[in-house]
């Protein structure tokens, strides 16, 4: 079985500017790649480096206005890195942007597919040990097992926080010190990229694993106007947990089942799907029955869930190279994709496994958050 090396840690801490400096130091090689690998992407598409100077910028006031720390974190992160401030701003909305250009150059196929995942949570009544539990396996570009890192951010203002994203992003997955999880998955449909302005998804992530209060952390992604639609499981280790399917003008919830969640690539909420037309499944179709493979494999063991019982599950691939754990292979836009980690998480504890590649790798590293204990039981009151 190949190995893989893990995902480095960067500790952070500081002015955001610092931070910033910090990551993209640590980072460099990484970063560079990942941005080369999108910046080839929209060239593709007709959108030469000038032209995505141009966007980025264009995006900076709407960024700014929702938190201008994270421009100066961004900046940071390119002078750290000896990188444009375009390449750092493209891989915190590597999505936005290629979106838009394959929306305005509908008749070319660009290297671009959506995010897929499977993520899961298990609220304490579910667990074996009374510890809420939450998790995924994150789809997309192979060349990503080589360009992730976990950040861990020490703040003077808020929570601490411990989250696995791409080199140069400011947030993906992860969990805080206050206890609050997170996960992410992409979502479609016919209102994507019709309206803004946005903030790209990192930021509202980013805002996310930074609140204190679960509440804080709901407004966030209820609140936060998007481009395009997501969603997010959200969880509390005091017991509490929600997955939101966000439209760019709506937002709908989802409670855990009996103290379960499943989620992969496809609206599953009622209502949602009373009122916008899914347009991702043509492209995940497997998203249907990864959500219930997953499922079905968890349901079982309501009260005895495990960590362990995740992973196995994560590990799943009845049905592969179109399975719940993908190795390698090809979209139909002719990019190799594949579960480039498995990220599992008990968010009371601040333990978080990451494993790259995993259908090919079964190497999981072990990076810690320090718990505070009395933010977490503030929260929870």
């Amino acid at each position: 079985m190949t190995t893989y090396a893990p995902f480095p840690l960067i500790d952070l801490s500081g002015s955001p500017r610092e931070r910033g400096r910090t990551h993209g130091k640590a980072a460099a090689d990484r970063l560079r790649r990942g941005a080369k690998m999108y910046a080839e992407s929209l060239l593709k598409s007709g959108v030469d480096w000038k032209e995505l100077e141009r966007r980025a910028e264009a995006m900076v006031p709407a960024i700014e206005k929702f938190d201008p720390a994270y421009v100066e974190e961004m900046r940071g992160i390119a002078e750290g890195a000896n990188e444009p401030f375009a390449a750092v701003v493209l891989m915190n909305a590597r999505t936005e942007l290629v979106v838009a250009a394959r929306k305005q150059q509908a008749a070319q196929q660009i290297a671009q597919v959506p995010d897929g995942c499977t993520a899961a949570l298990a609220l304490p009544e579910a667990s074996a040990d009374g510890v809420l539990l939450h998790g995924q396996n994150w789809d997309w570009r192979a060349e990503c097992a080589e360009t992730g890192v976990v950040l861990r951010i020490r703040r003077d203002d808020g929570p601490d926080i411990l989250t696995f994203t791409e080199a140069g992003g400011l947030a993906r997955s992860g969990m805080n010190s206050a206890g609050i999880g997170l996960t992410a998955n992409a979502l479609e449909c016919d209102r994507d990229y019709q309206r803004g302005p946005g903030v790209p998804l990192p930021f509202i992530r980013r805002k996310v694993l930074e609140a204190a209060h679960l509440a804080f952390a709901v407004h966030t992604v209820v609140a936060t106007p998007k481009l395009g639609s997501n969603h997010m499981a959200v969880s509390h280790c005091g017991g509490e947990a929600f997955g939101f399917e966000c439209a760019p003008d709506d937002t709908f919830w989802i409670a855990p089942d009996r103290g379960l969640y499943v989620h992969a690539n496809h609206w599953i909420a009622e209502s949602a799907r009373a009122k916008v037309k899914d347009t991702g499944l043509a492209e995940t179709p497997d998203s249907i029955y990864r959500d219930k493979r997953v499922r079905d494999q968890l349901s079982p063991k309501r009260g005895k869930l495990t960590l362990e019982d995740f992973r196995q599950a994560f590990f799943d691939d009845w049905g592969t190279p179109h399975s719940v754990c993908r190795p390698p292979r090809l979209s139909n836009r002719g990019v190799m994709t594949a579960t480039t980690a498995m990220i599992l998480m008990r968010p009371a504890e601040g333990h978080l496994e990451a494993c790259p590649m995993p259908a090919l790798n079964r190497q999981f590293t072990t990076y810690t958050l320090t718990p505070d204990r009395t933010a977490q039981k503030q929260a929870a009151e």
